[in-house]
């Protein structure tokens, strides 16, 4: 419930909602327009309902941005004239208190509250010459209107720390204008960092001394207050770490990562004020330190690792972020595991998940061995209540344990398409029926033989069962799966139920459109390419579906990740080959280190991930990539790189987990395994095809020397049992300032919305090859944000930029897939492949999973549909309008723009 709103002089009031009401009725009786009673308090307790949903009892909405909500629901209801009319009365009225408050300032008749609680008047040409120092080597910026919309929104006696706050957000307000604003908020954030952390501020002349001389005095506080491992002090010399430390890479963050660091990541004192004392690069040290804890020279290898994360070649998951040097260094992103069919097995998965979620893991779990509705109870001599309200105990324990109070609990639950249940199961993320059979909270998935999609080509039925009567079956994948599963179809078991294929399969896609979920996975691929195929079973993903590992009642599965970042890869508008490797080098070492320097929850995660070693190496920034060499994502050109980048990046993994393998040993399980069998990822595409009984669409060339992987692993085996995934680096993207893993630019422009904020975000490639041709400038962003972000239709920008900077749901969901299954042909895990689609047609909704299926890609992650994702607008502009040329339509086009809300989850959990 919303108590309270800040007044524009910072004042709080109590909170009227009748002020919203009078407020909406003079804006339709200025466009002299009278209706019922109804609508307006229609209108207003959207309003309510929007600021409610966004602020709690403890936080307080400003008036500015309860009118921006006020303009949106008008536009919301269809009122759009009303909504313009609201915007220019505004604009009106907000002149005015600037002219009021510039004469005030110039009178010295303004003032502010120190830290002292001294009053003072307010010197403008200190802000002024704050903006001048930070944006020192900064073009596109100017201080002047930066300082003159300062002026206009500061209040008589508003305290300082608010002042630094309004400096960050007017800044943060022209990022729209040019990147270059983003950088300039983000030393406005490090400014003040610095001050409260080491006493000298962003350009100071003793900032770069003490950066180094206090890493010292900062791991003696972390291990006094018992947040970082005092083997840290006791293995480095941290004299020699603090001088390797690069604080102009600092200067690298775009405001939405450096923001995003600051919020999240930054450890902080156990004070109640939880105050942070660490530092950007203090944090790429610690981590790195963490990871280096065991090695022979573990100062020389920290600042090898060092150099790799603070150039952001390369950046862990968020729990190796979050936890790497600390005195529970949790730093593997996912867990899998499955639950046995008894009270005792379910009811130790969900202790054992709760440990997995408090230290930041996300968790996949296969609940198929549970039987299903009415099937009979020995013991008891009843009928069960099925899976289905496990699964709400399951949800409930992902929405309690909130990995540490750090974010929300992330957990996915999977089940095979043969179960009982499984029509229930694709109901569960719907928001009408029993709630006590819904789980809001958790993610859901099916895995699905090929037996069922032939069926679905082929027109035929589908037979359920419950598994404990066909016990087999679970654990059957490829042609036994097949002949198990017709063997049990035809002993007519109790409780079986037969149905087409095709109606099922309609089921779940339309669950999948209108929910989202359940994301759609294929057994079959996951296991027969796997190349540990010889000592279990895959029998589910993970939460962000990219793993692939198998699992059992002893064994818990443990994935490691780091994302390679594609857009530092390029040099010369060629991928860096050198660069890859070195990177990937280095990588690979660090992620297995993480295999022995890590804080396992449970005793089944310890016993699988010592025997199996498996990391996932995995790729984000492809899209910078893209732009950098200027290739369109729906090309063929993209589909040949997507395969020649992924191969490289392949190639130089296993080459130097091999590596390993010769300084350390393979891991335990080796034996047998398909490396063993001396199988690349590759070679297990015929496999597939065998087993399937169908051609794979995907061609089968490669351009790296291959024999050389497989003569080092012939010879010294390899360290990692799987060595590759691509992760949905939602995150760790926003810190690195790149578009996430493997996907299209989302939007040109667009309000993103997280747990640290609002921020604009702005294509800087577009910019910069915009301004290239001379074409960056108010009108044209007035024609962008016209047309929600993209430049299709702006007939200013030259044919061949609109085409390269198209936005997701302008291709063709068939270039993500054809680069996906391209990909997938090196990576011996799997990626989490996003669907885009603009369309409602179910044909091209089946056509495209048939598709994903058929050119042999193991799991596909969410169904985005353009109907959930518009960009949310305050003046609707029809797509024929012309453009504004007066200065007053253009303040309407500008204010429309407040910019996008896609169904994002933000996967943190994974990366």
């Amino acid at each position: 419930m919303v108590l309270y709103i800040k007044k524009r002089d910072g004042q709080k009031a109590l909170f009227n909602a009748d002020k919203i009401t009078n407020a909406i009725k003079a804006a339709f009786l200025a466009c002299q327009k009278v209706i019922d009673e109804k609508t307006y308090d229609e209108i207003s307790l959207a309003v309510v309902n929007s600021l409610e949903s966004k602020y709690t009892e403890s936080s307080v909405p400003s008036v500015e941005h309860t009118q921006d909500i006020v303009e949106l629901e008008l536009m919301r209801s269809g009122h759009t004239d009303v909504a313009k009319s609201y915007i220019l009365y505004r604009e009106r009225h907000k002149l005015a208190r600037e002219a009021k408050l510039l004469n005030e300032i110039k009178a010295n008749k303004l003032f502010v509250i120190t830290d002292e609680k001294q009053e003072v008047s307010f010197n403008s040409d200190f802000v002024y010459a704050k903006l001048n120092r930070l944006s020192k080597d900064l073009d596109k910026i100017d201080t002047e209107e930066i300082l003159d919309d300062i002026c206009k929104n500061v209040y008589n006696k508003m305290p300082v720390t608010e002042i630094d706050d309004l400096v960050v957000n007017t800044t943060k307000a022209h990022i729209e204008k040019h990147y270059n604003y983003s950088y300039l908020s983000s030393r406005m954030v490090l400014d003040r960092l610095y001050k409260n952390t080491i006493g000298a501020g962003y350009g100071a002349e003793a900032l770069k001394k003490e950066y180094a001389l206090q890493f010292v005095d900062y791991i003696a506080k972390g291990i006094e207050i018992d947040m970082l491992n005092p083997e840290l002090a006791e293995k480095f010399d941290l004299v020699e770490l603090g001088d390797a430390l690069n604080i102009d890479r600092d200067k690298d963050f775009l405001f939405l990562g450096l923001q995003t660091i600051v919020d999240r990541y930054l450890l902080r004192e156990r004070n109640p004020e939880r105050t942070i004392f660490e530092l950007p690069q203090w944090l790429w040290m610690r981590v790195s330190m963490g990871l280096a804890l065991l090695e022979d020279d573990p100062t020389k290898r920290a600042i090898q690792f060092y150099e790799q994360l603070s150039e952001m070649n390369l950046v862990c998951s968020t729990p190796t972020l979050f936890n790497s040097g600390t005195t529970h260094s949790q730093m593997s992103s996912c867990y899998l595991n499955t639950v046995d069919d008894s009270m005792e097995g379910i009811f130790k998965n969900y202790g054992d998940n709760a440990q997995l979620s408090k230290w930041a893991g996300g968790i996949g779990t296969n609940w198929t061995a549970v039987r299903s509705k009415n099937a009979f109870i020995h013991g008891t001599n009843g009928k069960s209540q099925g899976v289905i309200p496990f699964l709400k105990i399951y949800n409930d324990i992902a929405l309690a344990v909130n990995q540490g109070g750090k974010r929300k609990g992330a957990m996915a639950a999977y089940l095979e398409i043969w179960h009982a249940d499984v029509e229930e199961f694709m109901e569960l993320k719907k928001n009408t029926g029993d709630e006590r059979r819904r789980t809001h909270d958790i993610h859901t998935a099916v895995f699905i033989p090929d037996l069922f999609m032939k069926r679905v080509k082929e027109r035929k039925d589908w037979t359920l069962f419950s598994p404990d009567t066909v016990p087999e079956l679970h654990d059957a994948y490829g042609r036994k799966f097949n002949e198990l599963f017709e063997h049990y179809e035809s002993l007519n078991l109790a409780g079986a139920k037969t149905i087409p294929a095709v109606d099922l399969w309609r089921k779940l896609l339309t669950m999948l459109f209108e929910t989202g979920h359940p994301w759609i996975t294929f057994k079959d691929a996951c296991n027969v390419r796997s190349p540990q195929d010889h000592v279990g079973v895959v029998r589910n993903s993970n939460l962000c579906t990219e793993i692939t590992l198998n699992t059992s009642q002893e064994e818990t599965a443990v994935c490691n990740l780091a994302s390679i970042n594609l857009s530092k890869m390029i040099t010369d508008g060629k991928l860096d080959e050198t660069k890859v490797r070195a990177t990937a080098s280095v990588a690979m070492r660090m992620l297995d280190n993480v295999v022995d320097n890590n804080f396992y929850p449970t005793k089944e995660s310890k016993v699988s991930n010592m025997r199996h070693r498996p990391v996932g190496l995995g790729v984000m920034g492809y899209q910078d990539a893209l732009y950098q060499i200027k290739i369109d994502f729906d090309s063929d050109e993209n589909v040949e790189f997507a395969d020649r980048s992924m191969e490289l990046i392949s190639h130089a993994s296993l080459l130097a987990s091999a590596n390993l393998a010769k300084e350390r040993g393979a891991y335990e399980s080796f034996k047998g395994s398909k490396w063993d069998r001396g199988l690349m990822p590759i070679d297990t595409i015929d496999l597939l095809a065998k087993e399937r009984g169908e051609e794979i669409k995907v061609p089968r060339g490669a351009h790296c020397d291959w024999n050389e992987v497989r003569s080092a692993i012939k010879e010294f085996g390899i360290r990692n049992s799987n060595c590759m995934a691509i992760a949905p680096t939602a995150t760790i993207s926003n810190i690195a300032g790149t578009v996430p893993c493997v996907e299209p630019t989302y939007k040109n422009i667009y309000m993103k919305e997280n747990l640290s904020g609002n921020f604009v975000v702005i294509n800087k490639y577009l910019v910069d090859a915009l301004d290239e041709v001379g074409l960056w400038n108010k009108t044209v962003l007035a024609k962008i944000k016209i047309q929600n972000g993209s430049v299709l239709d702006v007939d200013d920008i030259p044919l061949d930029l609109r085409h390269r900077f198209k936005e997701t749901f302008e291709i063709d969901s068939e270039w993500v897939l054809k680069a996906a299954a391209r990909r997938a042909k090196w990576i011996d895990q799997s990626a989490s492949t996003n669907i885009f689609l603009k369309t409602t047609s179910g044909r091209i909704l089946a056509e495209t999973y048939m598709n994903a299926w058929e050119m042999g890609l193991k799991t596909t992650y969410y169904l985005r549909t353009l109907a959930a994702s518009q960009v949310t607008k305050t003046v609707e502009l029809e797509q024929q309008a012309t453009v504004p040329q007066k200065e007053e339509e253009l303040v309407a086009a500008a204010q429309q723009f407040k910019a996008c809300s896609i169904d994002d989850p933000d996967c943190e959990a994974c990366q």
